[in-house]
């Protein structure tokens, strides 16, 4: 199988020039110098998504342009490909599950996109139809190495922003953002700057996967129980196998260590932060993986998303 390139990812942060913010490398909570934060919170459709679809509908020839794009998404990636797409000029189409909070589907709606409605079960079923009977570009959220480059470019502006890092902690949900930082991080510096994935013990099937040497699948059941929302989702094999490759290794914390993170951010460095956007300053802050007080910028902690239901968000910094 085929991986991404530094390649890929340095072009991808060329297409995507001026689409979406250079976010900020800022001071982490209460640890010292050593932890930096780097919030993709602060991308304007509020999460690290936006790069990624940001490539992949630049990449598209002369005839998909014209006939349009598609997902199957109810959050950030929905947003981010709608987002993307109208700033493109190139008609979206965001295949959304029945029952999804209306909030988020009038968002995308707003971005400019074609919203469909189908049971959770169809999702990915009516998105592929689409691609075939229209023609249109199926642009997925993270199995798809134009996104998964776009993704990258998080790391490459790591890279140059801190020149002192030795360990960048990302998320891991579907694999996306971990594959391309990785390959930032590993063909750019190679064995210089170590990456870190961080899941929920509660929907921990990528380190599983690593441990066990294939991927394996967790039942929503099981995944559901987590705040992290955004994390549920498991890894596709292109993802399981940049994070075989390149991946140093990933560590779980507890839905407590999620929360106290969250009140963290918002409390310590003023940053709004979904549950799934503060797995990596959790795995910091309680020291599952470690920074160095003595080099500024040592290990920088990805603030993958800002997008939080705002009673959530307000009962964890009330009680945290």
């Amino acid at each position: 199988m085929d991986l991404v390139t530094a390649d890929d990812v340095r072009a991808a942060a060329t297409r995507i020039d001026g689409l979406v913010v250079r976010t900020p490398l800022t001071a982490g909570p209460g640890t010292g110098p050593g932890f930096c934060l780097k919030p993709e919170s602060l991308q304007p459709t509020g999460a690290f998504k936006l790069r990624g679809a940001t490539n992949a509908v630049a990449l598209l020839d002369a005839d998909r342009r014209e006939r349009g794009v598609v997902t199957h998404s109810s959050g950030n990636h929905g947003l981010a490909l709608a987002t993307a797409a109208r700033a493109q000029g190139v008609a979206c189409t965001v295949v959304v599950p029945e029952g999804a909070p209306e909030v988020k589907v009038e968002r995308i709606r707003a971005a400019g996109a074609r919203v469909e409605l189908v049971p959770v079960e169809e999702r990915l079923t009516r998105a592929r139809q689409l691609e075939q009977e229209q023609g249109l570009q199926l642009v997925p959220p993270f199995d798809d190495p134009a996104v998964i480059a776009g993704q990258g470019t998080v790391g490459l502006e790591i890279l140059e922003q801190s020149p002192e890092v030795e360990t960048v902690v990302v998320p891991v949900g579907g694999g996306g953002l971990a594959s391309g930082v990785a390959t930032a991080a590993r063909t750019v510096h190679p064995g210089r700057v170590r990456v870190v994935g961080v899941e929920p013990e509660l929907a921990g099937d990528a380190a599983e996967s690593l441990r066990l040497g294939r991927r394996v699948t967790w039942p929503a059941e099981r995944t559901g129980r987590t705040m992290a929302d955004g994390v549920r989702t498991g890894l596709s094999d292109l993802t399981f196998a940049h994070l075989e490759a390149r991946l140093e290794g990933i560590v779980t914390v507890t839905e407590d260590e999620i929360a106290h993170a969250v009140t963290a951010l918002a409390r310590g460095s003023r940053l709004v932060a979904e549950p799934s956007g503060a797995l990596a300053a959790a795995a910091v802050l309680s020291g599952r993986v470690a920074d160095d007080p003595e080099r500024p910028g040592s290990t920088v902690a990805v603030v993958s998303g800002g997008n939080v239901d705002p009673a959530l968000f307000a009962r964890l910094v009330a009680t945290g």
